[in-house]
């Protein structure tokens, strides 16, 4: 691969005045192999492979940023779904105590985030499952570093409304023992869930990975605005034509350092995951992105169309990049964590209804948004369902991270800081689901599922 001075000086400019970066590299790593009878033991040696791994990232990572100037922001790991691997140790004392061990590993190794505490559900629940369901309160309010995730559904076998209903009531538990309610922000349920996504709070190492994987999840949402404010009497055609030339470039450079970065760690490379993420830091907001487009505040009419464009041309532009595309790859569109996503919920331009249709076009979903602590289980229940029924109908990857924000109401805010941000309390619609919910069962899966 190649470089031209011309576009040496363009990703220099899209560094120091747009904001692009490496937004994650995650280190997929398998514990499988570590289980053992005695639980002190298996601890130790999950312990010592994860910081042994996660020194070596943070190390490699540094010395990459030196050599190329392009910041690699958030450094990871995932590992196998805990509950795959906890089975012979099934307790809630013991699943405490791993999560702690996990806490501390990360810590030492000076990781941001260790992902993959979780389960794969979408068909049944085993003990094992149901333990992890019944400790993630604890554990998501006592640890600091620890994602957890559960994949209640894919299109081969619908979605497991039993493990959707256990939800609600977990959340809010989580939302009581955990300072401003954060320890909700740290969990999410997903359907049709990749193994290689590299970013927080979704990603494990899944049964079809090897060993250690490296995979990479880029961003770029100034950089696309900057092109977008550049073009803006064009019709759409050419529109998404710019920003596939965008994207296609920031993919090159993302993958160019993953690669790098995989060769010095002496692991296999993943993915490249193009998502285009948000932060609150002023010109990084997927919200404003659209609103260059034309919209005047996102949630106004017309928001999902553009998004759709948005979308179209981030995949297309990625993978005529990369053939080592994966993970998520589309368009995070999280409340707390874009500032353009803030604005439109305070004025009144966004809210749930439109958020949730945006979703159907998006690449993840019901992202990092808050409702009133008082919200009912069964109702957290049913904002869950409806979208990840939009993932098992379409096709497609999507999930939710809600929060219950404990002794909040609709139009107060929660400021977590940092990566997470501040987020508005959304009105939620009184009436409910219960009865339709009590049911239980899973979903059927469509007719697309029978492709074989």
């Amino acid at each position: 691969m190649t470089f031209t001075l011309e576009e040496i000086y363009e990703t220099t400019n899209m560094i120091l005045r747009q904001n692009l970066d490496i937004r994650a590299a995650t280190l997929g790593i398998n514990l499988k192999d570590l289980v053992d009878s005695d639980f002190e033991t298996f601890q130790k040696k999950v312990y010592d492979r994860i910081v042994s791994h996660g020194s070596r990232l943070i190390e490699k990572s540094c010395m990459l940023e030196r050599k190329y100037g392009v910041p690699i922001v958030n450094k990871r790991i995932a590992i196998t779904p805990v509950s795959l691997i906890m089975e012979s140790h099934c307790s809630r004392e013991k699943y405490g105590k791993m999560a702690e061990t996990l806490d501390m590993a990360a810590k030492d190794a000076g990781i941001d985030f260790i992902g993959g505490f979780g389960g794969l559900v979408q068909k049944g629940m085993t003990r094992s499952d149901r333990m992890l369901i019944d400790a993630l309160p604890d554990v998501l309010s006592m640890t600091e570093r620890v994602c957890a995730f559960l994949n209640v559904g894919s299109n081969v076998s619908g979605l497991n409304l039993d493990a959707v209903n256990l939800l609600g009531g977990m959340l809010r538990q989580t939302a009581r023992k955990s300072a401003a309610s954060v320890g909700c922000a740290k969990f999410v349920v997903f359907v049709n869930a990749p193994e290689d996504n590299p970013f927080m709070a979704g990603a494990f190492h899944g049964v079809g990975e090897g060993d250690t994987a490296l995979n990479i999840g880029i961003s770029g949402p100034g950089v696309v605005k900057s092109v977008v404010e550049q073009n803006r009497d064009c019709d759409l055609t050419r529109l998404s034509d710019v920003i596939k030339g965008t994207v296609f470039k920031i993919t090159r450079a993302g993958e160019l350092i993953g690669r790098e970065l995989a060769e010095v760690l002496g692991i296999p490379f993943g993915i490249v995951d193009i998502s285009l993420a948000s932060t609150t830091a002023t010109g990084d907001s997927v919200a404003n992105v659209l609103e260059a487009f034309g919209i005047e505040k996102i949630g106004a009419h017309g928001s999902t169309l553009a998004l759709a464009l948005l979308m179209n041309a981030v995949k297309k532009g990625g993978a005529m990049a990369s053939g080592n595309v994966g993970g998520l790859s589309g368009t995070f569109i999280p409340v707390s964590e874009d500032a353009g996503m803030i604005d439109a919920v305070r004025c009144g331009a966004l809210g749930l209804d439109k958020l949730e249709a945006l979703t159907a076009v998006c690449s993840v979903g019901l992202d990092m948004f808050a409702v009133a602590g008082d919200t009912p289980a069964e109702t957290i229940n049913a904002i869950i369902a409806d979208e990840l029924a939009i993932g098992i109908i379409n096709n497609k990857t999507t999930g939710v991270r809600i929060i219950p924000a404990f002794g909040k109401k609709a139009g107060d805010t929660i400021q977590f800081g940092g990566l997470l941000g501040t987020v508005p309390v959304m009105n939620v619609n009184p009436y409910s689901a219960k009865e339709f919910l009590n049911r239980g069962g899973r979903l059927p899966a469509p007719v697309t599922s029978m492709r074989n």
